[in-house]
C-alpha cells in the first residue's frame, strides 16, 4: 500500500561504479559464452573458433543437423513427416505416370496408367478415413502394406506385364481391351470413393464385430443401388487393371481369388449386420445386389 511503500534511496555511488558493474557484467557474460562455446565444441570433438560470429553460425548448423537426425521416418507412426512422405510419394507417382502415359506418349501407356491408378487408390483410402473416421486413422490407412496377398498380387501383375512385354511385345499394344480395362478401373475407383464418402464414419477398413453408438444403416446414395459398393469398386478396379495391362494370367487369377475372398467376406459381414440392425438389414438385403458376379 502507499502508506508503507518507500521510495528507493538515491544512489550514493559515483557513475564510475556503474560503469565498472557494467564492465563486470559484460565480462561475466563473455565468460559464460566462452564456457558454452568450449562445451559445445568439446561435444563435437572440435576446438572453439577464435571468431564468435563463426561459432554462432556453426553452432546453428549443428543444432539444425541434430534436429534433422531426430526426425523419424518409416517407423510406422502416423506422424506429420510420415504422412508428408507417403502423400508426396503417391502424388509424385501419379503425376509422373500421367505425364509418361499422355504427354511423353510411350509405347506402354497402360503400364503408367496402372501406376497412376495405384497412386489415386492409396491416397483416397487415407483421405476418406482422415475425413470421416479420424479416431481410427493410422499410417496403415494408406493400405500400402494392406496384406501379403495384396502385395503379392501387385508384384505379380507388374512382373507378368514386364515378362510378356519382353517375349510378346505385340500383346501389349494399346487397343480396345485396354480401354475397357481403363474404364473398369475408373468406374471401380469412383464406386469405392462414393461408398467411403457416403458411409462416412460407418466405413472401416476392418470388419466391425460390435455395433458402436455412431453406427447406422446407410441405405442412401450409392448404397441404394449396391449393398457393398466398396467391395464392388475394388473388384472391378482390380480386374480392370489387369485387363488394361493385358495380363491374361493375373486376370484369371485375380477373378478367382477376389470372388472367393468377397464371397466369404460378404457372407460373414452380413451375419454381423443382421445382428446389428435386425429386420431393417434383411429388408435392405432383399432389395439390393452386390454387383459382383455370382454373389448376390
Amino acid at each position: 500500500m502507499d502508506s508503507t511503500s518507500q521510495e528507493p534511496a538515491p544512489s550514493t555511488q559515483p557513475e564510475a561504479t556503474s560503469s565498472s558493474s557494467s564492465t563486470s557484467a559484460t565480462a561475466n557474460a563473455s565468460g559464460s559464452r566462452a564456457v558454452f562455446e568450449s562445451t559445445s565444441f568439446q561435444r563435437v570433438g572440435r576446438s572453439p573458433p577464435s571468431n564468435p560470429t563463426s561459432f554462432t553460425a556453426r553452432s546453428h548448423i549443428y543444432n539444425v543437423a541434430e534436429s534433422i537426425t531426430d526426425i523419424r521416418l518409416f517407423d510406422g507412426a502416423n506422424s506429420p513427416q510420415n504422412i508428408a512422405v507417403y502423400g508426396f510419394g503417391l502424388g509424385a507417382l501419379f503425376g509422373a505416370s500421367v505425364i509418361l502415359a499422355t504427354v511423353v506418349q510411350t509405347s506402354i501407356p497402360q503400364f503408367w496408367l496402372f501406376l497412376a491408378a495405384l497412386g489415386v487408390f492409396h491416397s483416397m483410402e487415407y483421405i476418406a478415413i482422415a475425413l470421416f473416421n479420424p479416431t481410427k486413422l493410422k499410417l496403415d490407412s494408406f493400405l500400402l502394406n494392406h496384406s501379403p496377398e495384396y502385395t503379392m498380387a501387385t508384384v505379380s501383375g507388374v512382373t507378368e506385364f514386364l515378362i510378356e512385354l519382353y517375349f510378346f511385345p505385340g500383346l501389349k499394344s494399346f487397343g480396345l481391351l485396354n480401354k475397357i480395362g481403363l474404364i473398369m478401373v475408373i468406374v471401380g475407383q469412383i464406386a469405392r470413393t462414393l461408398a467411403m464418402f457416403s458411409a462416412k464414419s460407418n466405413f472401416s477398413h476392418h470388419v466391425e464385430y460390435y455395433k458402436e453408438e455412431h453406427h447406422v444403416l446407410v441405405t442412401d446414395g450409392i448404397y441404394s443401388l449396391l449393398r457393398h459398393p466398396s467391395y464392388f469398386g475394388f473388384y472391378y478396379w482390380a480386374l480392370g487393371s489387369q485387363l488394361m495391362m493385358m495380363n491374361p494370367i493375373c486376370f484369371v487369377g485375380f477373378a478367382a481369388a477376389l470372388h472367393r475372398f468377397f464371397s466369404e467376406r460378404i457372407q460373414y459381414e452380413e451375419q454381423l449386420l443382421v445382428r446389428f440392425f435386425g429386420q431393417d438389414y434383411k429388408a435392405y438385403q432383399a432389395r439390393t445386389q452386390t454387383g459382383i458376379p455370382l454373389i448376390r
